[in-house]
């Protein structure tokens, strides 16, 4: 049995962390370079390092805070945001990160997924979908882009399904409804589509508590929990998190004494 991975989200702005709702009203949440090697020492399975000002200045940047992080960060880093095409894939795991994320540009273009998965390997593609609920969908999410703030009339079951046939090897799936209101996370939408591919599920938005994180592994199926605001701001501990998860009966790396 696999350990369940506890990943520390950082949103970078300009270069800072920040934290929103929904990622907007954002808030300096500190370095990210800092914040990363923290994390690390602290437990944290995974870094996923989330560029939301992703311009080509900006771009630039993110590159130097994956390299200072890679060259004293010990742990798996994941790059998303403006990841338009190979070249970027391929600057990014120079730079040191070891998974590359991708969202709208898969929506736009989904001959990415594929050809980045031949050129670099499925270990290194994560497809983030960031849904939102959905009347019209058969699934009843719908796929959004920039944020949460397009929609695109795509459903998310058949998106992940597609995603997964096109070489993605993880899911990092977040509800936009929840994303930063701390009051857990989207069960239902978890575990719709963990039961459907085969591949892991990144649980991500409306993390509050170290128990919202046991019950999106137990009731949903969830393959790694990732959160942001709980750790940046001190509410709870990454080793908090794993303890709570032992007492659950869940597998966990190691968490410390």
């Amino acid at each position: 049995m696999l350990s369940t991975r506890v990943i520390a989200c950082l949103d970078v702005h300009n270069g800072r962390t920040v934290k929103g709702i929904n990622f907007v009203d954002l808030k300096d949440a500190g370095d990210p370079v800092e914040q990363a090697n923290l994390y690390s020492k602290t437990g944290a399975d995974e870094i996923c390092f989330l560029d939301i000002s992703a311009t080509y200045e900006n771009r630039k940047t993110m590159f130097d805070v994956i390299s200072k992080t890679a060259e004293s960060c010990f742990v798996p880093l994941t790059v998303g945001g403006g990841v338009n095409n190979l070249n970027d894939f391929r600057e990014l795991l120079k730079c040191g990160a070891d998974k590359v994320s991708v969202n709208s540009s898969a929506v736009s273009n989904p001959k990415i997924i594929r050809d980045s998965s031949d050129k670099f390997g499925n270990q290194c593609v994560v497809l983030a979908i960031d849904a939102i609920e959905s009347e019209t969908m058969p699934s009843g999410y719908e796929v959004t882009t920039h944020g949460g703030r397009n929609k695109t009339n795509i459903d998310v079951l058949n998106w992940a399904i597609q995603g997964v046939k096109n070489g993605a090897g993880e899911i990092l799936l977040t509800s936009m409804t929840t994303d930063g209101m701390k009051t857990g996370y989207n069960l239902h939408l978890t575990k719709l589509v963990s039961e459907n591919v085969p591949v892991p599920v990144i649980a991500s938005g409306g993390a509050g508590n170290p128990k919202d994180m046991v019950d999106v592994v137990i009731k949903s199926g969830a393959s790694a929990v990732l959160a942001a605001s709980i750790f940046h701001f001190g509410i709870h501990s990454i080793l908090a998190v794993k303890k709570e998860m032992l007492k659950n009966g869940i597998l966990v790396r190691d968490c410390g004494n």
